[in-house]
């Protein structure tokens, strides 16, 4: 036994870092990794296809209801109103441009757009992950 413990060398002594942690423990990384509730993913979900077909309203008004019941629903709820503000301002920009014919093509990518990611995010959301919209100006914090 005495021949083992002599044989066996430090972590420092094998070059390695030394752990802290007990081997078996497991850290939490982060409060957002607990658990969502199967009702909050539902209503993170609805904000984003809502906001397919009423645009800014159904965010609007499931982030209002919600934000105060679920930390999650309130982050969701915030990135779709958000994105949805800032589609709105690719639709006006998109109608004063179409006075030089250029707004008439970039306005069917724009819905084109909006509808890929609302259903990239309600499918996200559906599943109890974040999402984050890659081209929304994030005017609601």
């Amino acid at each position: 036994m005495a021949e083992d413990n002599e044989n066996q060398q430090s972590p420092e002594q094998q070059g390695g870092e030394q752990v802290d942690q007990p081997v078996g423990e497991v850290q939490q990384v982060s409060a957002e990794s607990t658990e969502v509730k199967k009702d909050d993913m539902n209503m993170a979900m609805l904000a984003h296809l809502l906001a397919i077909f009423t645009w800014f309203l159904g965010p609007l008004i499931i982030w209002l209801i919600k934000k105060e019941d679920s930390p999650y629903v309130d982050r969701h709820g915030k990135e779709a109103l958000n994105f949805q503000i800032t589609i709105s301002l690719a639709f006006i920009a998109s109608g004063f441009l179409s006075l030089a014919c250029i707004g008439i093509v970039l306005m069917p990518v724009v819905w084109v757009v909006d509808i890929i990611f609302c259903i990239i995010a309600a499918v996200k959301a559906s599943r109890g992950e974040e999402y984050r919209y890659p081209v929304s100006i994030r005017l609601v914090k």
